[in-house]
């Protein structure tokens, strides 16, 4: 609901700082006057008193009174910059630093941050403002920069102090004390001489009928902020102020209808773009909170497995039949992933080595342990890609054409592929302890030291083996991080995701380390809800195949050090 709120609270907004703009133009108010009378009416936040109380705790109250007060002088620094200058300048640059001041500030003083998929969202609203600042041709003085900078310095305290009051406190009575603080702050103005005589000076020459303007202006802005208040008790206050992004499009049709600023053609280009990124920024953070939403099923049976390779088994410097074993009979995983190594079954070409293999499906199978059955070229572990030392210079493909009178063709590394898949297949098809195929790892996702592959290679292997085993279901996985998803659900029966938390990016990893995705479990979530509804497999199997149990560092694994994370 934040979020809503806080766009309905935008538009409001939006449409009263043109007109703040339209009374100014008209140099009805001085900025100092339009101040005094903003916060003076916020006395009129009293009238939520009967739906609470007054009651907050006193470190609360002091927090309200002072955020308040900073408020208000945030207001004068942008009432003063929009007297000087043009709404369409003056209010995307504080509307692109605010949200940052107070996502810096929310960090040093609560610890407040938020994740990654919120992050893509803020930086789509702050690009939105800096691109309608940017589409201005008039240049910024120093000195509309420097109230601009004072603005959005304190617009961005005032939103940390508030989410402190309301973490602290019911809304209403918050909210109210919020108020209050601002009442202070501008009748203490009237204390100097100087202010309280161009105050009412300026209130006496604007005339009964732009008084009433201005009051209705600044009930109709009331709304907006109360609205705003609450976004700020709902959600993070930096994104809630990246929000006011969303204005910057109402001042960009109303300051050319109302106020008669001119826009060139190119320029409503521009600002066409910059409104396109702050709608793709709420509609990001829309799509997030949906994601949130999303119930989860907490008495849904999982089962855990795990996955064993020999082959990495031997690279830790381990004896992988007592590793085998100890999984087996200390973990007691419910399934087991075994993988048939094309580089280790058919090392000699034509010649077939299951000694391995078979061990591990007997041992899972006395385990009362199914086993997934990984086959293919591309499988678990580092290089990704198993080739035989005799297969790795034969072509992936030819274009070459068959003879018309009974010659043949090369035959292709993906030929030699299917032969050996065939072989495996055939062999395992019919024992108890198999229950699915796995047909390639991650076919989709291109990583590792792979060769590039034949035209629908994978189609080929799964035709294959359906026509030889009809009987066992067929897993294909993607990237759950990076994968798209769709062909690989697609494809086969079972769809598996990875899901990795610390990886060490290939080629960045040098400077960034070890990098953690900023992904939170919503966005699996909304990723199965999302490619399911695309795919048109509401029903299917989803399973995670990998969830990351081991490090991930600027080497193999086997290299690493002790403290590898």
């Amino acid at each position: 609901m934040w979020l809503l709120i806080a766009s309905l609270a935008q538009i409001i907004l939006g449409t009263s700082a043109v007109f703040d703009k339209l009374l100014l133009k008209r140099k009805i108010f001085d900025p100092w006057a339009y101040t005094f009378w903003l916060g003076v009416l916020g006395a009129f936040a009293l009238l939520l008193a009967p739906f609470g109380s007054f009651f907050i705790p006193p470190k609360a109250l002091v927090i309200a009174l002072v955020a308040g007060a900073i408020f208000i002088f945030a207001m004068l620094a942008l009432f003063e910059a929009l007297s000087k200058s043009h709404a369409s300048i003056v209010l995307p640059a504080i509307g692109g630093l605010s949200p940052v001041l107070t996502l810096i500030l929310a960090f040093f003083v609560f610890n407040g941050k938020f994740n990654g998929m919120d992050a893509i969202g803020f930086l789509f609203l702050i690009l939105g403002s800096a691109a309608f600042f940017l589409t201005e041709e008039r240049e910024l003085k120093w000195h509309i920069l420097s109230l601009v900078i004072f603005s959005a310095f304190f617009f961005g305290i005032s939103n940390v102090l508030s989410k402190i009051v309301f973490e602290s406190a019911p809304f209403i009575p918050a909210f109210i004390w919020i108020k209050m603080g601002g009442v202070c702050a501008v009748l203490s103005l009237l204390l100097i001489p100087s202010l309280r005589k161009k105050i009412f000076h300026a209130h006496a020459a604007s005339g009964a009928s732009h008084n009433a303007w201005y009051l209705a202006n600044r009930g109709y802005a009331a709304i907006g902020s109360l609205l705003v208040s609450f976004a700020i008790s709902l959600a993070h206050p930096a994104l809630v102020d990246a929000t006011q992004s969303l204005k910057f499009a109402v001042i960009f049709i109303a300051s050319g209808i109302f106020l008669k600023e001119h826009i060139a053609g190119k320029m409503v280009w521009k600002k066409i773009l910059a409104t396109f990124l702050i709608i793709a920024g709420l509609v990001w953070l829309g799509l997030v909170e949906y994601a949130r939403e999303i119930p989860v099923d907490t008495v849904r049976p999982i089962t855990w497995g795990v996955t064993f390779s020999s082959k990495f088994s031997r690279a830790l410097g381990l004896d992988w039949q007592k590793n085998f074993e100890a999984i087996v009979t200390e973990l007691h995983p419910k399934k087991i992933r075994l993988v048939a190594y094309w580089d280790e079954i058919e090392k000699t070409r034509g010649e077939f080595d299951f000694s391995e293999l078979d061990w591990q499906i007997q041992k899972s199978q006395e385990a009362n342990i199914p086993v997934i059955l990984a086959v293919g070229m591309k499988m678990p572990r580092w290089p990704e890609c198993h080739i035989p030392a005799w297969a790795r210079e034969i072509p992936i493909q030819t274009t070459e054409a068959k003879p018309p009178y009974g010659g043949l063709a090369s035959v292709t590394l993906e030929e030699h592929l299917r032969d050996y898949i065939k072989v495996v297949i055939n062999r395992y098809k019919n024992h108890p302890a198999l229950a699915v195929w796995q047909i390639e790892n991650e076919p989709f996702l291109r990583f590792g030291k792979c060769v590039e592959r034949g035209e629908n290679f994978l189609q080929k292997e799964i035709a294959l083996v359906k026509s030889l085993d009809p009987s066992h279901p067929i897993l294909v996985t993607d990237s759950g991080e990076f994968g798209l998803w769709y062909r690989a659900i697609r494809a086969g029966d079972i769809f598996g995701t990875t899901m990795y938390r610390k990886v060490y990016p290939p080629s960045v990893g040098r400077w960034t380390g070890i990098f953690q995705y900023p992904l939170s479990p919503a966005f699996f979530r909304f990723k199965t809800k999302l490619l399911r509804l695309i795919a048109g497999e509401q029903d299917k199997k989803f399973i995670v195949i990998e969830l990351q149990g081991e490090p991930w560092g600027s080497v193999e694994i086997p290299l690493l050090s002790g403290g590898g994370w």
